[in-house]
Formats: structure tokens, C-alpha cells, sequence
């Protein structure tokens, strides 16, 4: 179990009331509108089911939450409305159960005991017991936890106890899947009342079991794919570097370059994020994946896949930048603030 810190100033009455957390991906400004990896938007792809969460608002911690699944991509929530009005429409969410305090903890008034178990490095408080500013979620050292657990009381332990069941029970929740596949379906909508698709186009991307197993995106991809990978399609799947549904195109969706063929059990990995690749190719494991479970898979930890040429090496990238899900993949380079 790892402890978590998120600041809930300006979402706290939606993200707690949903169940659920939910970041953009990168930080963006005027100077760089694409964004930049942000810390606090990058830990929300290490949280693992069980994880606690104290939730931060207003100078009180005032709800203790219960991680209840790995981070996804999902849009931003619709609740949200005019707030964020500058974030990306499409972030990271955690499904989270939170549990509101019956007497709100502030910490400004438990300096003495929690000062000296601040972190040195991304800090949720200042030594003075002001919130940061700049975070949105953070890591709680297990020192600062259990000093912040002693304040709330008997609360806090019993969502300890909660955690430790949540994090044993890898069936937990599907939640991800069902998310993903409820915006693939909205995106089905969207193409199909698009009067710049031709019917039949349209018509055959969309039907809606074609959406939900995927085939809608991955016949045509998959035949795209041969004259750059040189393997036969007839027992591998089309896996796009970048998921379809992030696609700006049917071009970019049915561009060779955008994809991998893979095995069943690899592509079942990677669309979840538990594999991803660097732009080198070499294969990266998230640090929420089963290991037993892919060593009985015979995941080839420490190969690489064969990037040839410049365009598939920035195709392969995408994932490793924010595409896709895979917990700590990417790097942490941005500290502005996010919130």
C-alpha cells in the first residue's frame, strides 16, 4: 500500500460525490500549448487499488479515499464544467471511494507533528502548514501517513483495512475497461451522425460490436500493417500505438506506422497499459502489473521490438509520452501548477 496526498480546491465536491479522480495529462500554458509533463499529473499513473488517498480542501484534510483501480484515460467529466476551463479534454482518472471525515483534520494546526515527516521533495505542505499551491496529488512518506492516520483516529484505520482488501483482490474492479469502452461508443456516435463521413464509412467503422471488440479500427489497420512489419495478420492483432479513439483522423487511425502486430496475450497487456515500449523499443513493465501472472505469459522483459525507421520510432514514443496508460512510464520533468 503506498499514501497519497490530493489537493481538491477547485473539485473536491465533484471528485469526492463521483468517486473518482481524475487529472489532465500535461500541463498546458501560453508558451506551451502541447503541454508538458507535469509530477502531479504523473503520479496519478502509479496509484494501485488500495491505495490511500487523503483528500485535501480548503486547509482541512477532509475525506479519506480508497484507491478501487489503476489509472485510465477518460475525458474531462462533464460536472466539471467552466472549471479547468484551460485543461486537456482528455486526462487520467483513478475510481477511488471516499470516505468523508466526521471532524475534518487541518494540518496547519499539527505542525509539530508533522513537520518534521514532510517529504523533502514534492511536498503537499509547506513547513508552515499551507497547503502547496502547486500539487494536485502527491506521495505520502509511511511517516507523515501514520502521523496523519494517529490525528484522524479510528477512521483512518479502518480505511487501512479496507486498502489492504482492495490491494489482495486483483479482480477488483473493471471499471477501466467499461470507461474506455463507453467513450469508444460515444466516439461511434459522433462519426456516424458526422455529414463529413461518407454512410458507408461510417457504417462499417461503426457498428457497435465491431466498436466494442475492436475490429472496427483494427481490419483496416491490420491490413496496413504487413507491408511494414513483414509478419502475417492471421494469428496477431493490430494494436495502434496511439489508441484510436485519441486519433485526429481515420488517416492517423489507418496509418501503418501507428501500429504493432502482436500475440493475444501481449496485445491484452498493452492495451491496458501494463506494457508499453520506449521509442528505442525496449519493453517497459508497469509497476502495477501481476509479475507471476507475465512470466506464465512469457513477457519478454528486457527485449526490444524492431523500430526501422524515424516514422514508427516517433509512432512507438507515443505511448511512452501520455498515450498510454502504463503506470510511471514516462518521465517527471514539469513542477508548475497544475491546479
Amino acid at each position: 500500500m503506498r499514501y497519497w496526498w490530493v489537493n481538491q480546491n477547485q473539485t473536491y465536491r465533484h471528485e469526492v460525490a463521483g468517486g473518482y479522480l481524475w487529472s489532465p495529462k500535461r500541463k498546458r500554458s501560453k508558451r506551451h500549448p502541447e503541454g508538458l509533463l507535469n509530477p502531479f499529473y504523473e503520479f496519478m499513473r502509479e496509484v494501485a487499488s488500495g491505495d490511500l488517498i487523503f483528500s485535501f480542501a480548503d486547509t482541512f484534510i477532509r475525506a479519506i479515499g480508497i484507491a478501487k483501480s489503476t489509472c485510465y484515460e477518460c475525458p474531462k467529466p462533464r460536472e466539471f464544467g467552466a472549471v479547468g476551463a484551460y485543461w486537456e479534454q482528455v486526462g487520467w482518472k483513478v475510481e477511488v471511494e471516499f470516505r468523508p471525515l466526521a471532524t475534518p483534520i487541518r494540518p496547519v494546526d499539527h505542525m509539530a507533528s508533522l513537520g518534521p515527516t514532510l517529504p523533502e521533495k514534492y511536498s503537499p505542505l509547506s513547513l508552515d502548514g499551507r497547503g502547496s499551491q502547486s500539487v494536485y496529488l502527491t506521495a505520502v512518506p509511511p511517516a507523515m501517513a501514520n502521523a496523519l492516520a494517529g490525528l484522524i483516529g479510528r477512521e483512518a484505520q479502518q480505511a487501512i483495512e479496507v486498502g489492504t482488501t482492495f490491494a489482495q483482490d486483483v479482480g477488483l474492479s473493471d471499471r477501466p475497461a467499461q470507461a474506455v469502452a463507453e467513450w469508444e461508443e460515444h466516439l461511434r456516435s459522433r462519426i456516424e451522425t458526422d455529414a463529413a463521413i461518407p454512410e458507408t464509412t461510417a457504417s462499417n467503422w461503426c457498428s457497435l460490436d465491431a466498436v466494442r471488440d475492436g475490429s472496427a479500427s483494427r481490419v483496416a489497420h491490420r491490413d496496413a500493417l504487413p507491408n511494414h512489419w513483414g509478419e502475417s495478420t492471421r494469428h496477431l492483432i493490430a494494436s495502434h500505438c496511439k489508441p484510436w479513439r485519441d486519433c485526429r483522423d481515420h488517416a492517423e487511425r489507418l496509418d501503418g506506422e501507428n501500429g504493432l502486430l502482436l500475440t493475444p496475450s501481449i496485445d491484452h497487456l498493452f492495451d491496458r497499459g501494463f506494457i508499453s515500449f520506449e521509442n528505442s523499443g525496449e519493453l517497459l513493465v508497469s509497476p502495477v502489473a501481476h509479475e507471476v501472472s507475465l512470466r506464465k505469459m512469457g513477457v519478454p522483459v528486457g527485449q526490444r521490438v524492431n523500430v526501422a525507421d524515424s516514422r514508427r520510432a516517433a509512432a512507438v514514443s507515443r505511448i511512452s509520452q501520455g498515450v498510454g496508460v502504463l503506470a510511471g512510464g514516462a518521465s517527471i520533468v514539469d513542477r508548475g501548477s497544475p491546479r
